[in-house]
């Protein structure tokens, strides 16, 4: 018989744990929450202090009948559900349904799955903190109020399936408004005047930056000629300033970068992130000799970037082993931003020494990616900061100034090990200059002015908007990935090349909250309450007060909702072509993924096509049909014949409309981090695609 049982979330982490543990301790899993709020209704008192009717999650009575039995033969349960809200909550379910003492030392808490933190956590078990429970409670019940009042209303008005929340609806609402600024957006022309120099047989570039020492805008290209005109083949250097520059290393990841980067880098959506970070932390089997299963990174679920003081020393050793005790940084703690919780430390790996090489045969690619990521960034946090040489040569012609400058990396430091992506995929490269000095005459070998206009703000990539919900302070850590997921399922978004573009149905949606809940879709009202929300968590507020502030208001407001608000009929709109299974005219409707084709004879007759988008390229296959774009389940672009399924040609590249010049053959585009290339699906041909 095992005197002790503890309760973890997940059967890989329980095996881990129990390993650990040892003979006397039996450790089982609850599977996420035992209860929850029902699906079915309200489940909220809205007359007596919000009180919640919590039920047994339907599926989960078996699993509650094994923990039930296990526990009436355990001298003592402890509750180790994730260091988190979510997991003090599913602790406090099941102290509730199990009859232990909340208040006893039954909460066990650990950031990280070795057998070194296990042991640790368990000779300091403490009371369920009920702040945390509160605060989680809070959020719940304050979405079940929004999620089920909206929602049946669109239900009502608009049509069924579609939902409002309190976090989704501002998330959406950021895509629209940045989707309206694009489409408002004026491009206003301005110009630019590069140039080359020419020092003995060495060739440099510069360019314009203005008169008498003052910086010069040029609007037109009567500004440019001006300049021009002025200019005479010979500059002098008229100033050269040098300096050493400092870069110092990013910070280890917390919830939000870690989202971001895999984004950038390696191209993961920010579920899927999640999902594989998820595993690596419960637990992977590294074999027998080297310890079993174990988990490799800590939790993941985090908004602090505090190492501990262990980790930072294991750190440092394999630095200076491995690199040299120049490139051993300062690794002293950072002041925390305001509103961090702290409650447990940034993402790293669980063991510095376990680099990635040696797991290379271990984990799923996937796996290894995230793992690599997560790795490195981790270690280049606790290395010495870059150290940049940086130039800038001001040079004169007629007292109109040119300016060239440039860089050499003088000493790596972190950058030997990892350097943080960017939005822009730019990289660190050496820009050298000649060795230039005051005084000195150089001949400019080109002139070339060039005309630009200015660019509107880009759409939202998932990685933007999970920085801009971050910067603004809407949703938490743990809410990004499900938000991003939950305004695609419901048809309000669209991603097209990894960017987000609002539908006509999430245009719709956004408008109706606008009118009659602007509070629900306020940025600044919704970071407020995000903000009250954590003062429950740390004891500062009562959760019922907090949500009977917000529910007074919205009570009202959809009272007046319920009455004023008109129904929207989203018509068929006409496609001008007839459904060849029964003749009928074919309708664009509006689905889950946006606009497709269907025949108006519904339900009688089920025919419908994806709104199929040439690209001007005729089969190479079949000769006769043409080259579509297409979508996977995945909705993953791929390129096919419209006389599929007569003709299966497919690519996964984009063909291009014309022949390999060498052999005839079809030539496509292939996109790549560095840029996209035309190649020859025959030949070696291939060339650059001029951006």
């Amino acid at each position: 018989m095992k005197d002790y049982l503890v309760i973890v979330e997940s059967p890989a982490k329980a095996k881990t744990i129990e390993r650990y543990l040892g003979k006397k301790y039996e450790v089982k899993a609850s599977m996420g929450h035992i209860r929850d709020l029902p699906k079915s209704q309200m489940g909220v008192d809205t007359e007596n202090n919000y009180n919640p009717k919590y039920i047994t999650i339907r599926g989960k009575g078996d699993v509650l009948k094994e923990l039930r039995k296990s526990a009436k033969k355990a001298k003592k349960i402890y509750l180790a559900a994730d260091p988190d809200r979510e997991g003090e909550a599913i602790a406090w379910h099941l102290a509730h349904i199990l009859n232990v003492d909340e208040n006893s030392e039954c909460r066990v808490v650990f950031n990280e799955i070795t057998k070194d933190a296990i042991k640790e956590s368990f000779k300091h078990p403490r009371p369920i903190d009920l702040d945390l429970v509160d605060a989680q409670q809070a959020r719940r019940i304050l979405d079940r109020l929004v999620g089920y009042n909206i929602s049946p209303l669109l239900w009502k008005k608009v049509k069924k399936g579609l939902s409002a929340g309190r976090v989704q609806s501002v998330a959406m609402k950021l895509i629209i408004d940045r989707e309206k600024e694009i489409k408002n957006f004026k491009p206003e022309e301005y110009w630019s005047i590069d140039a080359q120099f020419l020092k003995e047989d060495t060739l440099f570039e510069g360019a314009f930056y203005g008169i008498n020492g003052k910086k010069e805008e040029l609007k037109s290209e009567s500004d440019v000629n001006k300049i021009i005109s002025k200019l005479d083949n010979t500059f002098t250097i008229d100033k050269v300033n040098k300096r050493e520059r400092k870069r110092n290393p990013a910070q280890p990841f917390i919830t939000s970068s870690l989202q971001q980067e895999a984004a950038r880098k390696l191209n993961f959506r920010a579920r899927k992130t999640m999902m594989v970070a998820q595993q690596l932390y419960e637990g992977i089997d590294l074999g027998r000799s080297a310890g079993g299963i174990t988990g490799l990174i800590t939790y993941m679920r985090t908004d602090s970037t505090r190492i501990s003081d262990t980790a930072k020393n294991e750190a440092a050793e394999y630095i200076v082993k491995n690199y040299g005790q120049e490139y051993l940084g300062n690794t002293e703690s950072k002041k925390k931003k305001e509103g961090v919780q702290d409650a447990h430390e940034a993402i790293r790996p669980t063991s510095v020494l376990r680099d990635p090489k040696s797991l290379k045969d271990i984990l799923s690619r996937d796996q290894l990616r995230l793992y690599k990521l997560i790795w490195e960034r981790f270690l280049s946090s606790q290395m010495a900061p870059a150290v940049m040489d940086t130039m800038t040569v001001h040079l004169l012609s007629n007292d109109i100034e040119f300016r060239a400058t440039g860089s050499k990396i003088k000493f790596k430091g972190f950058m030997k090990v990892y350097i943080e992506g960017n939005d822009d995929n730019k990289t660190v490269e050496d820009k050298l200059l000649p060795e230039l000095t005051e005084g000195m005459k150089v001949t400019s070998k080109e002139i070339t002015p060039n005309q630009h206009f200015t660019q509107p703000p880009p759409r939202f990539t998932e990685a933007r908007l999970v920085r801009s919900m971050e910067e603004m302070g809407i949703g938490r850590p743990s809410t990004y990935a499900p938000t991003l997921d939950t305004i695609q399922r419901r048809g309000y978004v669209t991603l097209d090349n990894k960017r987000f573009i609002p539908t006509e149905l999430g245009t719709i949606v956004n408008d109706l909250l606008e009118e009659f809940f602007p509070e629900i879709i306020d940025v600044d009202f919704t970071v407020k309450m995000e903000d009250d929300l954590d003062s429950i968590e740390e004891g500062k507020n009562n959760w019922v007060s907090v949500i009977d502030g917000f529910y007074k208001d919205f009570h009202k407001r959809l009272e007046k909702a319920e009455q004023e608000m008109e129904k929207i009929e989203i018509k068929d709109e006409p496609a001008g072509i007839d459904c060849e299974n029964c003749g009928h005219e074919m309708v664009y409707k509006m689905g889950r993924y946006g606009k497709f084709l269907a025949c108006s004879n519904f339900p009688e007759c089920r025919n419908t096509k994806p709104i199929l988008k040439e690209i001007g390229v005729k089969c190479p296959k079949c000769k006769e049909g043409n080259v579509v774009e297409r979508k996977s389940k995945k909705r993953r672009v791929f390129y096919g014949c419209d006389q599929f399924p007569e003709c299966d040609f497919v690519s996964w590249d984009k063909p291009i409309a014309r022949p390999c010049p060498k052999c005839e053959s079809l030539l496509v585009e292939k996109k790549s981090k560095k840029g996209s290339q035309v190649q020859c699906t025959n030949c070696e041909y291939q060339e650059e695609i001029q951006s």
